[in-house]
């Protein structure tokens, strides 16, 4: 019974040699003298201030794309034991003593290792020769921009990682759909599909892109399993269902797992909390969390109150009024109403109190017990400093003239009665009869006589008004905009009828302790939101450029200087096989089409598995590339070089199917494809020379003379940097 203790257990595995020598070399070419150089390098300045933020988990926001990437880089400052304490203020800048530059440079120098061997397995799974599978890897391990973005501390090699793992993992797949279909390896590649598409996806935004070719590559291998007659019913449902959960819902699970992961982490008040909701800054610890603690959570008649405008553009402020009134007459000649101003004022104030007062009642305190304000009801709004009430009337306001202005009510005792009532509309209500809640509910104020909205207007009033923001009564408000909608952030029950003893309530804090915790999913949709539409600087940079001048390299970017050498490293891509991936991308395309016109003739040049490796090899490598490429034609921001390198990789891995399909179907004779394969090699090692001298300026190891920084200014809108008064040893 025993007796399989007796005899050794043995495992019996295949290693694919080429795989294991292609893994070392891309090991060697993105890791050797990885602390080099020990200096802040172009976007690590960008990056490094999100790792201290996490390093001390005080929370940011960063619309330029998920957690995911900004996490694994974090990762690497954990690991080696970063403290986050280094001021990341200058690209150049050398790194403290406590700044573990190995660590934080690792993940995305693996990732970039890793490419090189997928490389060759994507097309290996795709059933290409051995040649052009080594053929792939080796230009990827030889591509100059690759190895440069890959040994820094960015992000671009660890979104291209991804993208790579999906399509190996789909096709390793679909390859085992074939023989052994609801296999262990069968639900692993599908699975492992599904998580490399988040992770993608995760990293970037321009993830989606190629978890959208995966999916849509994997509904047309779907749709004949669906007319496959000698499948049950029952199992062509399995199928569905498994592709369904493995493509759709693990990637969504595994998105929100990110963010779950990014917002506990990330548990402390920082320097982005103000363009949060007060909601969201109160379930983080320190800043508002601080300051509303203990808030009462239902606005009474008579709470004292401050309104903070949800738009948060262009700044957070708050509903505010001061002494000062409005002009007589405005510079354009309009007159006004010379009524106290209204303003949304971006920082904390005494003069942003406001007390709620019911118009059928003169007290402006809380009663006992007290009487909760709710949706629909008709209240007053008092300014706390000034007793004077909100007020709107058919005035023009001062910079939008098609709007109402919005003051605190001066009897000047002429015939402009008081217009002071205003209706609550909490937003997001659950019922008509809900309540007006601190913090939580979102509310616009509807004026009763005029129906006007009490909205922030986002323009800054001239000098008169101290450069605040503009609030308005806008008439014309249809459904929901934040600019229209108010929270309450701090709050407190108002005990005094006396305006003095009321003034020192309003510098005093609160004591009554109500909790008031968002959901995960409350904290993910917000921040979500705002990651999609918070506005970034899309000003003009020196080495920002064009998709155009992308493909055929015109531009660099000078990564970083030494300060005292010539030595330099650059964005460069390796032009000739730049050149050579652009050729063989428009040569697939006329291939394509001109097969796919002959078989619409009944004209068959390729054999049937030909046909689908080769429709299969431009969904996936063709495809990768445009999915990639083409939507930075729509998208309005600063673009840079860095950003074709995903589109690129996959255009290197068409190049080698290009060719094996030229030696194998164009070339009629023996003749031809010897010397095809001479001109291949010939052209392999054009690329390999330009890598060798382009080197200098990828791992920026070695200084040069200006004659030779001169030889390698090959393009005129290079921008290679020559120093002014640098001695050229040569000479």
């Amino acid at each position: 019974m025993l007796g399989f203790l007796q005899r050794p257990v043995l495992v019996k595995a295949d290693v694919n040699l080429n795989v294991v020598a292609l893994t070392v070399v891309g090991l060697l070419s993105r890791l050797w003298r990885l602390t080099y150089p020990r200096a802040v390098v172009f976007d690590e300045v960008y990056y490094g201030q999100y790792i201290s933020f996490y390093m001390k988990r005080v929370f940011f926001l960063d619309g330029s794309g998920p957690p995911f990437g900004h996490m694994l880089l974090a990762l690497g400052g954990y690991l080696g034991g970063f403290d986050g304490n280094f001021l990341w203020n200058r690209i150049g800048a050398e790194y403290s003593s406590n700044v573990p530059v190995w660590s934080l440079r690792l993940l995305p120098a693996l990732a970039g290792a890793l490419a090189v061997p997928m490389a060759y397995q994507i097309l290996w799974e795709l059933h290409f020769s051995h040649c052009a599978a080594m053929g792939a890897a080796l230009l990827i391990l030889i591509e100059n921009a690759l190895i440069t973005q890959s040994r820094l501390m960015l992000l671009e090699s660890v979104l291209i990682f991804f993208n790579l793992l999906a399509v190996l993992s789909y096709l390793k797949f679909s390859n085992s759909q074939k023989h052994r279909p609801f296999s262990l390896s069968w639900w692993l590649w599908l699975t492992l599909t599904g998580v490399a598409c988040s992770c993608a996806v995760g990293t970037k935004y321009m993830g989606i892109c190629t978890y959208l070719l995966v999916l849509g590559v994997a509904a047309v291998h779907t749709w004949p399993l669906i007319g496959d007659r000698t499948l049950s019913n029952v199992c062509v449902l399995c199928h569905v269902l498994a592709r369904a959960a493995a493509l759709v819902l693990v990637p969504v699970a595994t998105y929100l797992l990110f963010f779950y992961v990014h917002l506990t982490l990330l548990c402390r008040s920082g320097p982005h909390d103000q363009i949060m909701s007060s909601a969201f800054q109160a379930s983080l610890e320190g800043g508002l969390a601080r300051i509303t603690q203990g808030q009462p959570l239902e606005v009474a008649y008579g709470s004292q109150v401050t309104l903070k405008s949800a738009l948060g553009k262009p700044v957070p402020c708050w509903l505010h009024s001061h002494q000062s009134t409005y002009p007589v007459i405005y510079e354009n000649g309009r007159g006004s109403s010379h009524q106290q101003q209204v303003t949304c004022y971006p920082f904390k104030d005494v003069n942003n109190w406001w007390i709620v007062k019911d118009p059928g009642r003169h007290q402006l305190e809380v009663s006992d017990p007290p009487r909760p304000v709710r949706h629909g009801e008709v209240v007053q709004l008092v300014h706390g400093m000034t007793t004077r009430f909100l007020n709107t009337h058919d005035v023009a306001a001062p910079l939008n003239p098609h709007a109402q202005e919005v003051s605190c009510y001066v009897d000047y005792n002429i015939s402009m009665p008081a217009q002071s009532l205003w209706r609550l509309d909490i937003v997001n209500r659950e019922s008509d009869a809900e309540v007006w809640k601190t913090i939580l509910s979102e509310v616009r104020l509807v004026h009763v006589n005029t129906s006007a909205i009490l909205k922030l207007s986002g323009a800054h009033l001239p000098d008169w008004g101290f450069r605040q923001l503009e609030v308005v009564g806008e008439k014309l408000s249809r459904g929901y905009h934040e600019s229209a909608v108010w929270t309450v952030e701090e709050h407190r029950y108002g005990r005094s009828q006396e305006q003095k003893e009321r003034e020192l309530e309003l510098h005093s804090p609160t004591q009554m302790d109500v909790s008031r915790n968002l959901s995960f999913l409350a904290r993910f949709s917000e921040l979500q939101w705002r990651m999609l539409t918070v506005r970034t600087d899309d000003s003009e940079h020196k080495y920002s450029s064009t998709p155009l001048d992308w493909v055929t390299l015109d531009t660099n970017i000078a990564y970083w200087l030494h300060p005292r050498t010539s030595a330099q490293i650059h964005l460069l891509g390796n032009i000739v096989i730049w050149a050579s991936a652009s050729l063989a991308t428009a040569l697939y395309a006329l291939l394509f089409c001109w097969y796919l016109l002959r078989r619409q003739r009944h004209l068959c040049d390729l054999p049937e598995d030909c046909w689908l490796r080769w429709v299969l090899a431009g969904a996936l490598c063709a495809g990768g590339w445009a999915v990639n490429y083409l939507p930075f034609f729509l998208m309005e921001k600063t673009l840079f070089l860095y950003h074709y390198l995903p589109a690129l990789t996959f255009q290197i891995l068409l190049l080698p199917a290009v060719l094996q399909h030229i030696s194998e179907h164009l070339c009629r004779s023996e003749l031809q494809r010897s010397v095809f394969g001479a001109l291949v090699v010939a052209w392999y090692s054009a690329a390999c020379h330009v890598f060798n001298t382009l080197r200098p300026l990828t791992y920026g190891d070695r200084s040069l003379s200006p004659s030779e920084l001169k030889a390698l200014r090959w393009k005129d809108s290079w921008d290679i940097l020559i120093r002014k008064y640098q001695q050229d040893p040569t000479q």
